[in-house]
């Protein structure tokens, strides 16, 4: 049986986060079945969906969906998905990126197989379910499908559960050349930052109650990893902010204010994607 060691914690108006370290290495992360009630089912799209282009990508003995969007000899940069899935939110993300600066290519590997979590409960159950390790596997087969069509340098980025991921692609993915990771990072049992290879910046709010994983004391732990690394590196923490805090269309306002996230703090979403463009722009050019 898998022996679970569980740490419950409390935001100010529901418990959101907690720690599963089960019998296989990968982490996993449990959301309280409190949250569920209170979490509305919203529709999968994205304003974005036209301007994407499907291909698949082969890794080992399988094969999975991926979404590309932006010019062909541009860098290449992975885009990670939230434990929602390929959802309307992370196409948006992954569109914007391709339109900053002289633009990138972002591709969007769906880890869950076409699978999209519509409210908390669906979308544990399929984070619960995700082979952490396989999902390195999809991301290094990304980065190698992005430098054999066009990108001579590639990055990851993701968001909470990809966060996570795009720390853990700089130490088990060596032909990553660039990192920047939003709200997550993953536990030792999946990679430890002090070994990182590739240059990292990372983001986090400080309201972030998301204890041991994107929390300001997660993030200041990560910092002194990345020191021991000796790569470039950057960590900044948004006063004001809460998890999540780059998701801002309207769906994703109303999702994240369901989930007790209310805050809206423009200047810092600017802020950061000014951050995000300089930094891949600096490796990746």
């Amino acid at each position: 049986m898998l022996g679970a060691a569980r740490a419950i914690i409390s935001s100010s108006s529901t418990r959101i986060f907690s720690r599963n370290i089960l019998s296989k290495p990968p982490p996993f992360f449990t959301i309280s079945r409190a949250l569920a009630p209170s979490i509305p089912r919203f529709s999968v799209r994205s304003m974005a969906d036209s301007a994407f282009k499907t291909v698949q990508i082969q890794r080992d003995d399988t094969a999975f969906d991926a979404y590309v969007v932006g010019k062909e000899d541009a860098p290449g940069i992975v885009v990670l998905q939230e434990w929602w899935g390929v959802d309307f939110e992370i196409k948006n993300h992954a569109l914007k990126i391709s339109q900053l600066g002289p633009g990138f290519k972002a591709l969007i590997p769906d880890l869950y197989r076409g699978k999209v979590g519509l409210d908390v409960a669906e979308a544990q159950h399929l984070m619960d379910g995700l082979d952490w390790q396989g999902a390195v596997k999809d991301i290094c087969a990304s980065v190698d499908w992005l430098k054999a069509n066009g990108s001579k340098k590639a990055g990851v980025t993701g968001f909470c559960m990809g966060g996570a991921l795009s720390i853990a692609s700089s130490v088990l993915v060596p032909q990553v050349d660039a990192v920047v990771a939003f709200y997550g990072v993953p536990s030792p049992e999946l990679a430890d930052p002090a070994q990182a290879k590739a240059p990292v910046q990372a983001h986090f709010g400080e309201l972030d109650n998301f204890v041991g994983f994107s929390d300001v004391t997660a993030a200041k732990a990560l910092e002194e990893k990345l020191k021991e690394s000796k790569t470039p590196y950057e960590v900044h923490i948004y006063p004001g902010n809460a998890h999540a805090f780059m998701n801002r269309s309207p769906d994703g306002i109303k999702r994240r204010k369901g989930m007790g996230m209310a805050d809206e703090d423009e200047a810092a979403v600017r802020l950061a994607w000014s951050r995000f463009e300089s930094w891949m722009a600096r490796f990746l050019s």
